[in-house]
């Protein structure tokens, strides 16, 4: 028989039991953090009629997309979390209620080249705030809360939520005379942090055909030191679309500092614009502080109606998107993933020492009732072979039950990281097991 050789496709995650561990602790701290700002889950389907994920046309989204048929059916993978809320938002507009808030953690497909860090399936975390004819900026202001609670209760501390208003930027491209043209600038300038200011004026130059006096007005303001509204204020008057972004900035500003996020992990970004025409006013990009270079680890921002290919209603929204496999890939390789944070698949495992195992399955089903996660090695094995069972698998307790301890009532309890076993009652002791594993499954997943 000829044996195929077993390979993961290019652009695929497939992760170790003890690295799924710590995924789905990440995954859980998101869900937990998303539901205390009052977001419901959804869960949509992986798979769409092909013209509900092709609806704003073709283009880029088409050549990503992975298109499948069945029969006479045109189906595809869908290749973000977005398009699939705004058809279920359309189809279900009157059994919601508005605001309505959701998040969706899920697998999408691209069907792009596969590049170290980025993927073809991956996981999205998404949440969104969607208002029915309108939605106020005070919701703008509440996501970089939610980004500052999901990060910070992960464990990762030193990151920069950067903030910018597309009406600013748009009303300010008017200002200096490129009005017809800011959809143009908005994808360069947004380039900056990857190509740095000296080919972006090239850039600016060669691609846009911008004269020198554009470029350096466009520099001096995207690329600020000092307090952004030093500059923003410069301009004040000039643009009725310039003035709003400011006032809807300012705003933000007030209202994030209210929410709790403190000074150092938020800044407003004059830079950050969020090359896709689709955002229409507050853009927030996150940063990791310690690896610029990976790029951002969280972004979105506002836009203007979210299904206006599917309905007829003014449907604005605000919602932003972590690549929660790209950010376990990053934190992976940077080594930032927790070695203390238990990621056993049990608790406790029991070695039975006696022919009569009756006695291990009750001891099981006790401490199970208690919350503890229990394996019985049932094989006959010698007795180091068990033990190395337990040490591959990262078990830190190991339970002996042999006729002395079931004739006194005890079991004999082995800390497995520690070499040391003390024998005593069951009771006393699945009490200590308890407060012991409580403690070893606290802490982040992130160092």
């Amino acid at each position: 028989m000829n044996r195929i050789k077993p390979r993961t496709l290019s652009g695929f995650m497939e992760l170790l039991p003890a690295q799924q561990v710590l995924f789905d602790t990440i995954e859980r701290s998101l869900r937990d953090s998303f539901s205390l700002y009052g977001f419901t889950p959804l869960d949509t389907p992986l798979m769409e009629a092909a013209e509900i994920l092709l609806a704003k046309g073709g283009g880029e989204t088409e050549k990503q997309i992975y298109s499948l048929r069945k029969g006479d059916t045109d189906l595809a993978l869908r290749y973000e979390l977005t398009t699939s809320l705004a058809k279920y938002v359309a189809l279900n507009y009157g059994k919601l209620t508005f605001p309505f808030r959701r998040f969706e953690i899920g697998k999408v497909y691209r069907g792009e080249r596969a590049q170290r860090g980025r993927f073809r399936e991956f996981y999205q975390a998404d949440i969104d705030i969607i208002g029915d004819g309108g939605l106020d900026v005070l919701n703008e202001a509440e996501i970089p809360s939610v980004i500052y609670k999901c990060f910070m209760s992960l464990g990762l501390e030193r990151f920069v939520i950067n903030i910018n208003n597309r009406k600013a930027l748009g009303g300010f491209f008017e200002i200096i005379g490129l009005g017809d043209r800011a959809a143009d600038v908005l994808r360069v300038v947004d380039k900056l942090d990857k190509v740095g200011e000296e080919k972006l004026e090239e850039m600016l130059a060669d691609d846009l055909n911008l004269s020198k006096a554009q470029i350096d007005e466009i520099l001096a303001f995207v690329t600020y030191q000092g307090d952004p509204f030093d500059i923003l204020n410069k301009y004040r008057g000039k643009s009725e679309m310039f003035d709003r972004g400011v006032e809807e900035l300012a705003d933000v500003k007030k209202y994030v500092m209210g929410f709790g996020v403190p000074e150092s992990h938020f800044k407003i970004n004059l830079a950050i614009a969020r090359g896709l025409d689709y955002y229409t006013a507050t853009v927030y990009e996150t940063l990791l502080t310690d690896y610029p270079e990976v790029g951002s680890v969280c972004s979105g921002g506002r836009y203007d109606n979210l299904a206006e290919y599917f309905i007829d209603r003014q449907l604005p929204g605000v919602g932003i998107s972590i690549g929660l496999t790209r950010l376990f890939y990053v934190l992976q390789e940077q080594g930032l993933l927790s070695d203390s944070l238990l990621t056993s698949a049990a608790d406790v495992l029991i070695i039975p020492m006696t022919d009569d195992l009756s006695h291990s399955v009750s001891l099981a089903a006790s401490m199970r009732e208690q919350g503890l996660r229990v394996q019985i090695y049932g094989d006959n094995k010698k007795f180091n072979t068990k033990l190395s069972y337990a040490n591959k698998l990262g078990v830190p307790y190991v339970v002996l039950l042999g006729e002395d301890e079931i004739n006194a009532g005890h079991i004999t309890v082995k800390d497995m990281k520690e070499g040391s076993q003390v024998t005593a009652s069951a009771a006393l002791l699945i009490t200590g097991l308890c407060d012991s594993i409580k403690k070893l499954r606290s802490g982040t997943p992130i160092k």
